[in-house]
C-alpha cells in the first residue's frame, strides 16, 4: 500500500533562510537571484528524497495581512532587504516550475494556508502523515494526531509530546502562550513580566487565558512574582485577548487546489529550462 505523506513547506521562511545562508548571485540580467536558486535546489532535494508523495509550498506574497488591520504593531515588510523582497515573486515561480503547488497569500499569511491545509487533510483515512516544514512556534498549534512540524535546519520533529517538552504547553495552548510571552518575529509584544517559565507554569494549571484568576488569592500554585503577574494581566486584559487572536492561525483559508492536486509528479521541464536560463543556473 502506498505511503501517502504530505509535506507543507513554509516557503517564506525557506526563502529568508536561503537569502541569509546562500552566496549572492546575479542573473544574466544582473539581478540578484541567489536566494531563489538556493531555495529551488533545497526544494528539489526535498522532493528527490522520496519521503513525501504530496507537497504544497506557501508564501507571503505580501508581508502585510488582515492582522495588520487588527494591530498597528504587527509585522510589516519594513526593514526587509530590497534584494530579498524583490525575489518573493521569483521564488514562487521557481517552486511552481519544480512542480510544487504554491499558495500565494495576500489577505492571509502563509502560516494560515499551512494550518488550513493540515486541518483539511489530517483526518483523511488515506493520509498517513502531514509534516509542516517550518521551525515557527505558532505552527506548533497545528500539531496532533498525524500532524507534526519539522525544523529542517536542525532536523527536529515536533509531535504533541515534543511541543509540551519544548514549550511547557500543549499545541492547543500555543496561542495563549504566545499572547502572554509575545512573539517578536510577528510583532506581538506579550504581557510584561510573563516569561517562558512562568507562562508555562500558569497555563499548566489554567488551560486558557480566561481561566487564569485575576485575584491573587485564587492562585493555588507557586510562581515567582505571582502578584506582579496578576497585576499585569489585569492591566492588559483587552490586549492579551487581541494578542491571542493574532497568534491563532486561521483554518478557513480558501486554497487554490484540493489534496489530490498536491500530488508531486516532478518538475515542469519546459518551464524549468526557461527559468534556469533566466537565472543563469540549473535548478
Amino acid at each position: 500500500m502506498e505511503s501517502v505523506r504530505l509535506c507543507l513547506v513554509d516557503g517564506t521562511y525557506e526563502l529568508f533562510r536561503a537569502f541569509y545562508g546562500a552566496p549572492s548571485r546575479l542573473s544574466p540580467a544582473e539581478v540578484e537571484v541567489g536566494a531563489s536558486i538556493a531555495l529551488g535546489r533545497s526544494l528539489r532535494s526535498l522532493a528527490k528524497s522520496g519521503d513525501f508523495s504530496h507537497f504544497a509550498v506557501a508564501f507571503d506574497s505580501v508581508i502585510q495581512s488582515f492582522r495588520n488591520e487588527l494591530f498597528d504593531g504587527y509585522k510589516t515588510g519594513e526593514g526587509i532587504e530590497p534584494t530579498l523582497l524583490a525575489q518573493f515573486a521569483l521564488a514562487e515561480r521557481v517552486s511552481e516550475a519544480l512542480g510544487f503547488v504554491v499558495f500565494r497569500m495576500i489577505e492571509f499569511e502563509a502560516d494560515d494556508a499551512l494550518a488550513t491545509a493540515a486541518a483539511q487533510v489530517r483526518d483523511r483515512a488515506d493520509v498517513s502523515e502531514v509534516i509542516i516544514a517550518s521551525p515557527d512556534k505558532d505552527l506548533r498549534q497545528c500539531v496532533g494526531g498525524k500532524v507534526r512540524t519539522w525544523d529542517r535546519m536542525r532536523d527536529i520533529y515536533y509531535d504533541t509530546e515534543a511541543v509540551v517538552e519544548k514549550m511547557g504547553v500543549t499545541p492547543e495552548q500555543v496561542p495563549d502562550y504566545l499572547a502572554l510571552v509575545g512573539d517578536s518575529a510577528d510583532g506581538i509584544p506579550g504581557v510584561p513580566r510573563f516569561g517562558a517559565r512562568s507562562t508555562a507554569a500558569v497555563l499548566s494549571r489554567w488551560k486558557h487565558l480566561e481561566d487564569i484568576p485575576r485575584e491573587l488569592s485564587a492562585w493555588d500554585i507557586k510562581v515567582r512574582g505571582a502578584k506582579s503577574l496578576v497585576e499585569q494581566l489585569r492591566a492588559h486584559e483587552e490586549e492579551v485577548l487581541l494578542y491571542r487572536r493574532l497568534a491563532t492561525l486561521r483554518q478557513d483559508v480558501e486554497l487554490p487546489v484540493g489534496f489530490d492536486e498536491m500530488r508531486y509528479d516532478g518538475p515542469n521541464e519546459e518551464a524549468l529550462a526557461m527559468l534556469s536560463h533566466e537565472l543563469g543556473a540549473r535548478l
